[in-house]
């Protein structure tokens, strides 16, 4: 399988959680990609788990909201850049980055304070390598 090439940010396209697109950093430091998301409400549906949320994905535009609904596949513990450890829900969705597709775990996180609204993990980076020094490659 060929590899993609990505600069250390880029845009993406989350469809399923009608996201398109978000900036995204490229974060090799990160294991887990991360969404911003608020009023995250968990509930159950044909008695499996499900989650709501909100997220604004667009730092320019932060009126723009978009509500969200996804099956949980997990929850982990995560220790951010500053320390502290929290529990999170797991999202699995499909992300686009140039013309290419595949399915990522997300957590979701308050990153209302970050710049980036999104973080790609070295979990979802399995197809992709990271030219550090550029940006937005493919969106060229």
């Amino acid at each position: 399988m060929t590899k993609m090439t990505v600069g250390w940010k880029e845009e993406a396209k989350l469809l399923e959680l009608n996201i398109d697109p978000i900036k995204v950093k490229v974060d090799t430091g990160a294991k887990t990609s991360s969404l911003h998301a608020f009023d995250i409400e968990s509930f159950e549906k044909d008695g499996t788990s499900y989650v709501k949320f909100k997220t604004c994905p667009y730092k320019r535009h932060p009126k723009t909201i978009v509500e969200c609904e996804s099956e949980v596949i997990d929850y982990r513990k995560i220790t951010s850049s500053n320390g502290q450890t929290q529990l999170r829900y797991v999202i699995r969705t499909p992300i686009t980055i140039g013309g290419t597709t595949w399915d990522i775990d997300i957590t979701l996180a308050d990153r209302k304070k970050m710049r980036y609204k999104m973080l790609l993990g070295r979990e979802a980076m399995h197809n992709i390598l990271v030219s550090p020094h550029k940006a937005y490659i493919q969106s060229d």
